[in-house]
């Protein structure tokens, strides 16, 4: 590779931040401008220095790195973030993808998945780890497959109406609804109404 790219690293774990420095500055193809421990420092930092690569940590004690992550992707568009996790949790992955993560790896990730990685992200790929990508596998193929009606009866049980009120605006009986109620508890794989509405919110169904 020609060009060098530059990273920074934002992470409250000081073993963390040491391991990841020293893998980075064997390599000559990287150039490790700085480490940060508050989120909020390395954006007043990204105002005055471009940089291509940022490795950012989830949990800090300042800012989330989900929040972070917006904030960069939305002030320097060019910014490729790679998520580093000790989290290997296919919904916190997912939010830190649509937040504008270029990557997801675990912390424990070896020296040259790391570097492929961000050579990776620089080139415009996105990346996940081995063991990320096998849970957000398994939870696109649990994704339920809904009919129309029963996503109808969905979109109006999440605005609070009664079975007899979907039934009188859907021109069907209170039992049909029933059905295509108890239908999307099993599909959802949840017990209660509540518990359907939350997770077909969290799902995008809603």
């Amino acid at each position: 590779m020609d060009n060098v790219i530059s990273v920074i690293i934002i992470d409250d774990h000081p073993l963390v931040l040491n391991g990841f420095e020293f893998i980075l500055n064997r390599n000559a193809n990287i150039l490790l401008k700085k480490t940060f421990t508050r989120a909020k420092d390395a954006l007043d930092f990204l105002e005055t220095e471009q940089i291509d690569v940022v490795l950012m940590d989830i949990n800090m004690p300042d800012m989330n790195g989900i929040d972070a992550t917006e904030i960069i992707r939305k002030s320097y568009p060019d910014t490729r973030i790679i998520a580093i996790s000790n989290l290997n949790e296919g919904s916190i992955a997912s939010r830190m993808m649509q937040a504008g993560a270029a990557g997801y790896l675990l912390k424990n990730v070896s020296a040259e998945e790391l570097i492929e990685a961000i050579q990776a992200v620089y080139e415009g790929e996105q990346v996940l780890s081995k063991e990320m990508n096998d849970v957000l596998s398994d939870k696109r193929d649990t994704v339920p497959k809904i009919t129309e009606r029963e996503r109808e009866v969905l979109a109006l049980m999440a605005k609070g109406y009664t079975t007899p009120k979907i039934g009188e605006l859907m021109f069907i009986s209170p039992l049909t609804v029933e059905s295509h109620r108890r239908n999307l508890l099993q599909k959802f794989r949840v017990s209660n109404s509540v518990s359907l509405i939350h997770k077909a919110t969290e799902m995008k169904f809603i």
